[in-house]
C-alpha cells in the first residue's frame, strides 16, 4: 500500500501548493475589485482533503476488491461532486449579486484536482 501511496504524495503535495499560490497570487494581484465569498486557502483545503481521502480510499479498494476500482473511483467522484454541492450551497444562498467569481475560483482547481487524480487511479488500474 505504502508503494502507490508515496509516490501519489510526491507528486500531489508539490501541485497542491503550486496551484494555491498560483491562485492567492492571482486573487490578490489581479482581482482586487472584487470581493470574494471564500478564501483561497479554504477552497484549496477542501480540494487537498477530498482528493487525499478519495485516492486513499481507491488504493484501499485496489488492494482489497481489485477488480472494482472502476467502480470505486466513479463513486469518489460522484461523492466528491456532492461535496462540492454541500461546500458551495453557503454562496448560492448568500446575497452576492454576482457568484460567477466565486464559482470560477472553486471550479477551476475542481478540475484540475480532478485531472491529476484521474490520472493517477489511471495509473492505479494499470498495476497489478
Amino acid at each position: 500500500m505504502k508503494e502507490k501511496i508515496l509516490p501519489f504524495l510526491k507528486q500531489f503535495l508539490p501541485f497542491s501548493v503550486l496551484l494555491f499560490f498560483v491562485q492567492k497570487i492571482l486573487v490578490e494581484n489581479y482581482f482586487t475589485g472584487i470581493t470574494f465569498y471564500y478564501e483561497t486557502l479554504s477552497i484549496y483545503l477542501f480540494h487537498f482533503i477530498c482528493t487525499l481521502l478519495f485516492f486513499f480510499f481507491l488504493v484501499f479498494v485496489n488492494q482489497t476488491f481489485f477488480d472494482k476500482t472502476g467502480y470505486a473511483f466513479l463513486a469518489t467522484g460522484i461523492l466528491k461532486m456532492m461535496a462540492s454541492v454541500v461546500f458551495l450551497l453557503p454562496l448560492i444562498q448568500s446575497d452576492l449579486t454576482d457568484k460567477k467569481p466565486d464559482v470560477i475560483a472553486f471550479f477551476i482547481p475542481f478540475f484540475l484536482f480532478l485531472l491529476f487524480e484521474t490520472i493517477h487511479s489511471v495509473r492505479l488500474l494499470g498495476q497489478k
